[in-house]
Protein backbone atom coordinates (compact mmCIF):
# COMPACT_ATOMS: atom_id res chain seq x y z
CA UNK A 1 0.00 0.00 0.00
CA UNK A 2 1.33 3.29 -0.78
CA UNK A 3 2.13 5.55 2.01
CA UNK A 4 0.53 8.43 1.41
CA UNK A 5 -3.05 5.90 1.33
CA UNK A 6 -4.78 5.07 4.98
CA UNK A 7 -7.63 2.92 4.25
CA UNK A 8 -10.66 3.32 7.06
CA UNK A 9 -11.49 0.15 9.00
CA UNK A 10 -14.67 -0.91 7.22
CA UNK A 11 -12.55 -0.66 3.98
CA UNK A 12 -9.20 -2.22 5.65
CA UNK A 13 -12.00 -5.35 6.83
CA UNK A 14 -13.47 -5.72 3.62
CA UNK A 15 -9.69 -5.69 2.31
CA UNK A 16 -8.97 -8.47 4.78
CA UNK A 17 -12.08 -10.59 4.37
CA UNK A 18 -12.05 -10.49 0.36
CA UNK A 19 -15.07 -8.46 0.53
CA UNK A 20 -15.83 -6.77 -2.88
CA UNK A 21 -15.07 -2.89 -2.93
CA UNK A 22 -16.46 0.10 -4.43
CA UNK A 23 -14.52 3.69 -4.91
CA UNK A 24 -16.92 6.88 -4.76
CA UNK A 25 -15.40 10.00 -5.50
CA UNK A 26 -15.39 13.27 -3.48
CA UNK A 27 -16.39 16.53 -5.51
CA UNK A 28 -19.60 15.57 -5.81
CA UNK A 29 -20.21 16.04 -2.36
CA UNK A 30 -17.77 19.38 -2.02
CA UNK A 31 -18.82 20.62 -5.16
CA UNK A 32 -21.34 19.13 -6.78
CA UNK A 33 -24.66 19.56 -5.21
CA UNK A 34 -25.45 21.66 -2.61
CA UNK A 35 -26.13 21.67 1.18
CA UNK A 36 -27.88 19.45 2.70
CA UNK A 37 -28.78 16.90 -0.37
CA UNK A 38 -24.62 16.45 -0.65
CA UNK A 39 -24.33 14.81 2.22
CA UNK A 40 -27.86 13.22 2.51
CA UNK A 41 -26.69 11.32 -0.73
CA UNK A 42 -23.45 10.47 0.00
CA UNK A 43 -24.87 8.68 3.11
CA UNK A 44 -27.51 7.09 0.20
CA UNK A 45 -25.00 5.80 -1.85
CA UNK A 46 -22.89 4.36 0.05
CA UNK A 47 -26.12 2.32 1.74
CA UNK A 48 -26.92 1.11 -1.64
CA UNK A 49 -23.73 -0.36 -2.22
CA UNK A 50 -23.70 -2.26 1.25
CA UNK A 51 -27.36 -3.12 0.72
CA UNK A 52 -25.99 -4.59 -2.78
CA UNK A 53 -22.95 -6.28 -0.83
CA UNK A 54 -20.35 -4.42 -1.50
CA UNK A 55 -18.41 -1.83 0.83
CA UNK A 56 -18.09 1.93 -0.15
CA UNK A 57 -14.97 3.26 0.06
CA UNK A 58 -15.54 7.26 -1.11
CA UNK A 59 -12.22 9.21 -1.33
CA UNK A 60 -10.46 12.48 -0.62
CA UNK A 61 -7.48 13.89 1.37
CA UNK A 62 -7.66 14.39 4.61
CA UNK A 63 -4.39 15.90 6.75
CA UNK A 64 -1.85 15.20 4.38
CA UNK A 65 -3.04 11.30 3.67
CA UNK A 66 -5.76 10.12 0.89
CA UNK A 67 -8.52 8.66 2.78
CA UNK A 68 -9.96 5.30 1.54
CA UNK A 69 -13.39 5.37 3.12
CA UNK A 70 -15.01 8.46 5.59
CA UNK A 71 -16.35 8.61 8.63
CA UNK A 72 -19.96 10.17 8.67
CA UNK A 73 -18.08 13.21 10.50
CA UNK A 74 -15.73 13.31 7.71
CA UNK A 75 -18.25 13.16 5.23
CA UNK A 76 -20.47 16.12 6.37
CA UNK A 77 -16.79 17.76 6.73
CA UNK A 78 -16.26 17.37 3.59
CA UNK A 79 -20.13 18.87 2.77
CA UNK A 80 -19.97 22.25 4.48
CA UNK A 81 -16.55 22.99 3.78
CA UNK A 82 -15.94 26.06 1.72
CA UNK A 83 -12.21 25.42 1.26
CA UNK A 84 -12.40 21.92 -0.02
CA UNK A 85 -9.60 21.92 -2.88
CA UNK A 86 -11.26 20.06 -6.17
CA UNK A 87 -8.55 17.95 -6.57
CA UNK A 88 -7.37 16.03 -10.29
CA UNK A 89 -4.12 14.56 -11.18
CA UNK A 90 -2.09 17.87 -11.16
CA UNK A 91 -3.38 18.70 -7.62
CA UNK A 92 -3.06 15.46 -5.65
CA UNK A 93 0.79 16.46 -4.51
CA UNK A 94 0.05 19.84 -3.61
CA UNK A 95 -2.71 18.62 -1.62
CA UNK A 96 -0.71 16.18 0.03
CA UNK A 97 1.96 17.87 0.72
CA UNK A 98 0.29 21.22 2.22
CA UNK A 99 -2.11 19.11 4.69
CA UNK A 100 -5.12 20.89 2.75
CA UNK A 101 -8.37 19.60 2.29
CA UNK A 102 -9.32 17.81 -0.92
CA UNK A 103 -12.39 17.11 -2.83
CA UNK A 104 -11.28 14.26 -5.63
CA UNK A 105 -12.48 14.44 -9.00
CA UNK A 106 -13.14 11.64 -11.64
CA UNK A 107 -9.38 11.14 -12.18
CA UNK A 108 -7.77 11.71 -8.93
CA UNK A 109 -10.42 8.96 -7.61
CA UNK A 110 -9.38 7.18 -10.17
CA UNK A 111 -5.34 7.17 -9.19
CA UNK A 112 -6.33 7.01 -5.52
CA UNK A 113 -8.42 3.66 -6.39
CA UNK A 114 -5.53 2.39 -8.36
CA UNK A 115 -3.21 3.38 -5.43
CA UNK A 116 -5.70 0.96 -3.20
CA UNK A 117 -6.13 -1.47 -5.55
CA UNK A 118 -9.66 -0.86 -5.99
CA UNK A 119 -11.25 -2.31 -9.57
CA UNK A 120 -14.88 -0.15 -9.53
CA UNK A 121 -14.94 3.40 -8.96
CA UNK A 122 -18.73 4.85 -9.08
CA UNK A 123 -19.50 8.18 -10.10
CA UNK A 124 -22.34 10.66 -11.50
CA UNK A 125 -20.77 11.52 -15.31
CA UNK A 126 -17.53 11.67 -16.47
CA UNK A 127 -15.73 14.88 -17.43
CA UNK A 128 -14.85 14.82 -21.09
CA UNK A 129 -14.29 17.35 -24.16
CA UNK A 130 -16.28 20.83 -23.86
CA UNK A 131 -18.20 22.76 -26.01
CA UNK A 132 -15.64 24.07 -28.58
CA UNK A 133 -12.85 21.75 -27.39
CA UNK A 134 -11.96 21.76 -30.98
CA UNK A 135 -10.75 25.65 -30.24
CA UNK A 136 -10.16 26.03 -26.28
CA UNK A 137 -9.04 22.36 -26.31
CA UNK A 138 -10.81 22.18 -22.85
CA UNK A 139 -10.47 18.67 -22.05
CA UNK A 140 -11.01 17.00 -18.96
CA UNK A 141 -8.27 15.23 -17.34
CA UNK A 142 -10.39 12.42 -16.84
CA UNK A 143 -10.40 11.05 -20.37
CA UNK A 144 -6.37 11.13 -20.17
CA UNK A 145 -7.19 9.09 -16.55
CA UNK A 146 -9.31 6.78 -18.49
CA UNK A 147 -6.48 6.13 -20.83
CA UNK A 148 -3.59 5.40 -18.61
CA UNK A 149 -5.26 4.26 -14.93
CA UNK A 150 -7.12 0.97 -14.79
CA UNK A 151 -10.47 1.02 -13.01
CA UNK A 152 -13.64 0.21 -14.40
CA UNK A 153 -15.27 3.81 -14.00
CA UNK A 154 -19.44 2.96 -13.80
CA UNK A 155 -21.23 6.25 -15.11
CA UNK A 156 -24.31 7.69 -16.69
CA UNK A 157 -22.33 8.75 -19.09
CA UNK A 158 -20.71 12.13 -19.30
CA UNK A 159 -22.03 15.17 -18.46
CA UNK A 160 -24.67 16.48 -20.93
CA UNK A 161 -22.81 20.20 -20.93
CA UNK A 162 -20.06 18.40 -23.03
CA UNK A 163 -19.47 18.00 -26.57
CA UNK A 164 -20.13 14.05 -26.50
CA UNK A 165 -19.76 13.38 -29.95
CA UNK A 166 -16.03 14.45 -29.53
CA UNK A 167 -15.53 12.90 -26.20
CA UNK A 168 -16.23 9.67 -27.52
CA UNK A 169 -14.30 10.32 -30.40
CA UNK A 170 -11.14 11.01 -27.78
CA UNK A 171 -12.03 7.71 -25.88
CA UNK A 172 -12.04 6.02 -28.53
CA UNK A 173 -8.56 7.42 -30.54
CA UNK A 174 -7.05 6.38 -26.56
CA UNK A 175 -8.51 2.96 -26.64
CA UNK A 176 -10.90 3.24 -23.83
CA UNK A 177 -14.12 0.72 -24.22
CA UNK A 178 -17.23 2.48 -23.35
CA UNK A 179 -19.95 -0.48 -22.54
CA UNK A 180 -23.63 0.23 -22.51
CA UNK A 181 -26.21 -1.00 -19.81
CA UNK A 182 -29.30 -1.83 -20.75
CA UNK A 183 -29.57 0.29 -24.03
CA UNK A 184 -27.08 0.21 -27.14
CA UNK A 185 -26.00 4.29 -27.16
CA UNK A 186 -24.28 6.43 -24.67
CA UNK A 187 -26.19 7.71 -21.96
CA UNK A 188 -26.38 11.52 -21.75
CA UNK A 189 -26.78 12.65 -17.68
CA UNK A 190 -29.68 13.80 -17.34
CA UNK A 191 -31.34 12.24 -20.73
CA UNK A 192 -31.01 8.41 -20.83
CA UNK A 193 -29.68 8.79 -24.55
CA UNK A 194 -27.08 11.00 -26.10
CA UNK A 195 -28.28 9.32 -29.75
CA UNK A 196 -24.40 7.76 -30.14
CA UNK A 197 -23.78 4.63 -30.14
CA UNK A 198 -21.64 2.86 -27.66
CA UNK A 199 -18.91 0.27 -28.34
CA UNK A 200 -20.26 -2.38 -26.45
CA UNK A 201 -23.61 -3.41 -25.08
CA UNK A 202 -23.69 -5.50 -21.73
CA UNK A 203 -26.38 -5.59 -19.40
CA UNK A 204 -25.58 -7.79 -16.40
CA UNK A 205 -22.25 -8.12 -14.41
CA UNK A 206 -20.73 -11.18 -14.64
CA UNK A 207 -20.59 -10.54 -18.89
CA UNK A 208 -19.20 -7.18 -17.81
CA UNK A 209 -16.75 -8.44 -15.51
CA UNK A 210 -15.47 -11.06 -18.00
CA UNK A 211 -14.23 -8.17 -20.39
CA UNK A 212 -12.54 -6.07 -17.49
CA UNK A 213 -10.59 -9.00 -16.83
CA UNK A 214 -9.75 -9.86 -20.32
CA UNK A 215 -8.52 -6.25 -21.08
CA UNK A 216 -6.66 -6.65 -18.41
CA UNK A 217 -5.62 -9.61 -19.04
CA UNK A 218 -4.08 -9.26 -22.39
CA UNK A 219 -1.83 -5.93 -20.45
CA UNK A 220 -4.34 -3.14 -22.38
CA UNK A 221 -3.65 -0.10 -20.23
CA UNK A 222 -6.45 2.16 -18.81
CA UNK A 223 -9.70 1.76 -17.61
CA UNK A 224 -13.06 1.23 -18.79
CA UNK A 225 -16.59 3.38 -18.66
CA UNK A 226 -19.76 1.44 -18.31
CA UNK A 227 -22.36 3.60 -19.40
CA UNK A 228 -25.82 3.61 -16.89
CA UNK A 229 -28.48 5.24 -18.62
CA UNK A 230 -30.31 7.68 -15.86
CA UNK A 231 -33.65 5.70 -15.19
CA UNK A 232 -36.74 7.05 -17.31
CA UNK A 233 -38.78 7.81 -14.51
CA UNK A 234 -36.58 10.31 -12.86
CA UNK A 235 -34.63 11.40 -16.36
CA UNK A 236 -35.67 14.67 -18.25
CA UNK A 237 -36.77 15.63 -21.67
CA UNK A 238 -33.71 15.19 -23.60
CA UNK A 239 -35.04 18.86 -25.73
CA UNK A 240 -35.85 20.76 -22.31
CA UNK A 241 -32.46 19.79 -20.75
CA UNK A 242 -30.55 20.79 -24.18
CA UNK A 243 -32.25 24.15 -24.34
CA UNK A 244 -31.79 24.72 -20.39
CA UNK A 245 -27.76 24.08 -21.19
CA UNK A 246 -27.23 25.99 -23.74
CA UNK A 247 -28.64 29.03 -22.03
CA UNK A 248 -26.44 28.11 -18.81
CA UNK A 249 -23.33 28.20 -20.81
CA UNK A 250 -24.05 30.97 -22.79
CA UNK A 251 -24.27 32.38 -19.05
CA UNK A 252 -20.95 31.15 -18.18
CA UNK A 253 -18.92 32.50 -21.10
CA UNK A 254 -20.65 36.09 -20.77
CA UNK A 255 -19.38 36.02 -17.43
CA UNK A 256 -15.92 34.55 -17.82
CA UNK A 257 -16.21 31.60 -16.64
CA UNK A 258 -13.63 28.78 -17.47
CA UNK A 259 -11.48 25.97 -16.03
CA UNK A 260 -12.40 23.84 -13.13
CA UNK A 261 -15.26 26.22 -12.10
CA UNK A 262 -17.29 26.11 -15.13
CA UNK A 263 -18.53 22.59 -14.47
CA UNK A 264 -20.06 23.71 -10.74
CA UNK A 265 -21.39 26.62 -12.01
CA UNK A 266 -23.02 25.30 -15.18
CA UNK A 267 -24.73 22.58 -12.76
CA UNK A 268 -26.05 25.27 -10.16
CA UNK A 269 -27.41 27.13 -13.25
CA UNK A 270 -29.39 23.77 -14.76
CA UNK A 271 -30.27 23.05 -10.85
CA UNK A 272 -31.66 26.99 -11.10
CA UNK A 273 -33.04 26.82 -14.18
CA UNK A 274 -34.96 23.43 -13.50
CA UNK A 275 -36.64 24.23 -10.53
CA UNK A 276 -34.40 21.76 -8.53
CA UNK A 277 -35.51 18.65 -11.13
CA UNK A 278 -32.03 18.49 -12.22
CA UNK A 279 -30.80 17.76 -8.95
CA UNK A 280 -33.17 15.12 -8.17
CA UNK A 281 -32.41 13.62 -11.56
CA UNK A 282 -28.92 13.60 -10.82
CA UNK A 283 -29.05 12.01 -7.23
CA UNK A 284 -31.20 9.39 -8.84
CA UNK A 285 -28.80 8.33 -11.60
CA UNK A 286 -25.98 8.19 -8.80
CA UNK A 287 -27.84 5.65 -7.13
CA UNK A 288 -28.47 3.52 -9.74
CA UNK A 289 -24.91 4.08 -10.96
CA UNK A 290 -24.12 2.59 -7.11
CA UNK A 291 -26.29 -0.55 -7.53
CA UNK A 292 -24.33 -1.47 -10.68
CA UNK A 293 -20.91 -0.48 -9.52
CA UNK A 294 -21.72 -2.69 -6.71
CA UNK A 295 -22.69 -5.66 -8.62
CA UNK A 296 -19.83 -5.51 -11.06
CA UNK A 297 -17.58 -5.49 -7.87
CA UNK A 298 -19.02 -8.18 -6.72
CA UNK A 299 -19.11 -10.04 -10.17
CA UNK A 300 -15.13 -9.12 -10.77
CA UNK A 301 -14.67 -10.59 -6.91
CA UNK A 302 -16.57 -14.18 -7.63
CA UNK A 303 -14.31 -13.78 -11.41
CA UNK A 304 -11.22 -13.44 -9.41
Amino acid sequence: MNEFVQLSPEVAAARADGRPIVALESTIIAHGMPWPQNLETAREVEDVIRAEGAVPATIAVIGGRIRVGLTNEELQQLAQSPDAMKLSRRDLPFALATGRLGATTVAATMICAHLADIAVFVTGGIGGVHRGGAESFDISADLQELARTPVAVVCAGAKSILDLGLTLEYLETHGVPVLSVGQDNFAAFFTPDSGLKADFRMDDADTQARFIRAKWALGLSGGVVVSNPVPAAQAMPREEIDAITAQALAEADHQGIQGKAITPFLLARIKALTGGRSLATNIALVKNNARVGAQLARALQKQA
